[in-house]
C-alpha cells in the first residue's frame, strides 16, 4: 500500500511539473543559445571580456564624434538587432546622426558560452540576472552594472573621445528594466560629468520598475506577495553593487538624472508572453503600458518630484523593440531631433 500511494505521489509531481506554466517556462526561447555573438569587446577590469557591438573603431581617437548612444537588448539577448535598429535610428535622424557612435552590450547566458565556445574569461549570467544588476555566474562575479560602467569610462575618455558632449543609454523590454535599475544605481556616469559631457537614460517598454518605498498600484497584490519589494521590484535585498548605499541616496540619484520613459500605446496585453506576471510584476499594474504610467506618476508624486523625468507616448506601437527606437519620439529621444509630439 504505501508502494501504491509513493507511486500515485510521484505520478502527481510528474503532472504539476509539466503544467503548459512550466512548460512554458522551461521552453522560454531566451533559454536557447544567441544567433551570433557581438563581434568586440572591452574588459571589464581584469575580471572579466564583455562582448559588445560598435559602430567604429575605438581603439584610437575619434575627435568627429560628439554622440554616444547605448543600447541594451531585451530579453532574448538579440543584441545584433538592437545595434541595427540603433543605427537605423541614426541614419534617420539625418545630420544629427552623423556624429554619433552606437554600442551594444551584449548580456551572454552560459549556453551561448557553450554553443560559441567562447574564451572562458567571457562574462556571463543567468537568463535574467543582468537586468537588475546580478553578479555574473562567470568567470568572476561582476554585476552586469559594472560592465555599463566599463563602457560609460571608456567612452569618458578625453584621450579617445575629445569632443563628446552627450551620452545617452537606451533599452527596449528587459533592456529597459536593465536601464531603468542603472539610472537609479549607476557609477559609470561620473566620470562623463566631470568631463561636462550629459547623459541620458531612456527606459522603454519594461516589464517592471524599482520602487523606493512598499507602496504599489495594486496594493491588495502586494499584501499577498511576499517578495514584491524586493529587488529587482523594490529596495530590499539589494545586490552587492548597491547594498553600501542608503535608499534616500539612491532615490535623491535617481531623481536627478535625466530620464524619459518611451511607452507604446498598444502595449497593453495583460497576457503577453514576456510581460512579469509574477505577483511582483503584478502589483505594478496589468499591462506594461499601464505600468508606465504609473510608475512615473507615483514617483512624480514623491517630494521633490521628477523635474528631469518626462513621459513620452509612442502611438501605435505594441512590444517592439525597433518600432519604438526608429518612431519619431524614439529618434528625438536618442538625437534630439524634432519630430515628436509628445515631446513638444
Amino acid at each position: 500500500m504505501r508502494r501504491l500511494h509513493l507511486l500515485a505521489g510521484a505520478m502527481l509531481l510528474l503532472v504539476a511539473l509539466t503544467t503548459p506554466q512550466v512548460r512554458a517556462a522551461e521552453d522560454a526561447p531566451n533559454h536557447e543559445p544567441v544567433e551570433e555573438v557581438a563581434d568586440s569587446s572591452i574588459p571589464v577590469g581584469k575580471r572579466g571580456i564583455l562582448p559588445l557591438y560598435v559602430s567604429a573603431d575605438w581603439s584610437s581617437p575619434l575627435p568627429a564624434i560628439t554622440r554616444a548612444v547605448v543600447v541594451v537588448h531585451g530579453l532574448g539577448r538579440n543584441a545584433s538587432g538592437y545595434f541595427r535598429n540603433a543605427r537605423k535610428a541614426r541614419a534617420e535622424a539625418g545630420e544629427a546622426g552623423k556624429g554619433a557612435i552606437v554600442i551594444a552590450p551584449h548580456f551572454l547566458a552560459g549556453v551561448d558560452i557553450d554553443a560559441f565556445r567562447l574564451p572562458r574569461d567571457t562574462l556571463r549570467w543567468t537568463f535574467t540576472s543582468w537586468e537588475g544588476g546580478e553578479p555574473a555566474v562567470g568567470p568572476a562575479p561582476v554585476s552586469s552594472f559594472e560592465a555599463l560602467d566599463a563602457i560609460l569610462e571608456k567612452l569618458a575618455d578625453r584621450s579617445l573621445f575629445p569632443n563628446l558632449k552627450q551620452v545617452v543609454l537606451v533599452g527596449h523590454s528587459g533592456g529597459g528594466q536593465m536601464v531603468q535599475r542603472y539610472a537609479i544605481a549607476a557609477r559609470g556616469d561620473a566620470g562623463l560629468m566631470k568631463e561636462g559631457v550629459a547623459v541620458r537614460y531612456v527606459v522603454a517598454n519594461p516589464s517592471t520598475y524599482v520602487y523606493f518605498s512598499r507602496e504599489r498600484p495594486q496594493p491588495s497584490i502586494a499584501a499577498s506577495c511576499p517578495k514584491f519589494n524586493e529587488w529587482k521590484y523594490g529596495m530590499e535585498q539589494r545586490p552587492a553593487y548597491l547594498a553600501g548605499t542608503a535608499v534616500a541616496a539612491l532615490e535623491q540619484a535617481y531623481v536627478a538624472r535625466r530620464v524619459i520613459y518611451l511607452l507604446g500605446t498598444m502595449d497593453n496585453d495583460p497576457n503577453h508572453s514576456e510581460l512579469d506576471r509574477t505577483c511582483m510584476g503584478e502589483a505594478q499594474g496589468p499591462t506594461r503600458y499601464a505600468r508606465g504610467h504609473t510608475y512615473a506618476a507615483m514617483m512624480k508624486a514623491r517630494d521633490g518630484g521628477t523635474p528631469n523625468h518626462v513621459v513620452w507616448d509612442v502611438p501605435g506601437v505594441a512590444h517592439s523593440g525597433g518600432k519604438m527606437l526608429t518612431s519619431p519620439c524614439g529618434v528625438t529621444a536618442l538625437f534630439d531631433v524634432p519630430g515628436c509630439e509628445a515631446a513638444r
